[in-house]
């Protein structure tokens, strides 16, 4: 019993681990922002599901303590999104300091083969009536086919005063556990990323 102990532990924890994982990213040399001393960051959502972009802009604006902008409340019907040269100038004048913006970039099914089941049973270990009793069994089961689906996110960082890209990184997901787990896993996943990249700080 004690040598199951450790292995489960080791499997509830294991089952705790984010399904969402930065896959690249890439900083501008020498760039680094201290939320403290911005005015207000427009945070953009870009997935064709309303409820998906408005989950996205939400946890990705609350990690910049009260200066993000979402996009839903800010881009009305009176906003000039057919020209490059007004969308750029409205937001300066506005007062923003910069843009998030987070899309949806690739949604996809990967097929993937399980072979037959096998498990450990040590105390088994002991004699070979014991062994192939217990693992026989696991050799004549015949493996499976499962589908897992992946969603690729990128997210990209614009400096409205340098009018460029800052900072940008891709995501993916595997089988997330709904909408809103997998928003927020995707936010938290990039802002951890850019924290240990020294591109933000707090202050």
């Amino acid at each position: 019993m004690k040598k199951i102990i450790p292995f489960m532990l080791i499997v509830a924890l294991g089952s705790c681990v984010s399904s969402t994982q930065i896959t690249s990213s890439w900083l501008m040399p020498g760039k680094h922002i201290v939320i403290a001393n911005l005015n207000k960051v427009l945070v953009v959502a870009m997935f064709k599901n309303e409820i998906s972009t408005h989950l996205a802009e939400d946890q990705m604006a609350s990690y910049l303590g009260g200066k993000g902008v979402v996009s839903y409340n800010y881009l009305n019907a009176h906003f000039p999104k057919n020209n490059a040269d007004a969308i750029r100038d409205k937001v300066r004048d506005d007062g923003f300091d910069g843009v998030i913006t987070m899309r949806l970039i690739d949604a996809e099914k990967e097929k993937v083969y399980n072979p037959s089941n096998f498990e450990l049973y040590p105390p088994y270990y002991s004699n070979f009536s014991g062994y192939y009793f217990r693992n026989f069994p696991y050799y004549s089961t015949e493996g499976y086919y499962t589908a897992t689906k992946i969603f690729t996110v990128e997210t990209n960082v614009f400096s409205i005063k340098e009018d460029k890209i800052v900072w940008t990184g891709i995501t993916k997901t595997t089988d997330p556990d709904g909408v809103e787990k997998m928003m927020k896993e995707t936010a938290h996943v990039v802002y951890k990323r850019m924290v240990k990249e020294g591109f933000i700080s707090k202050k």
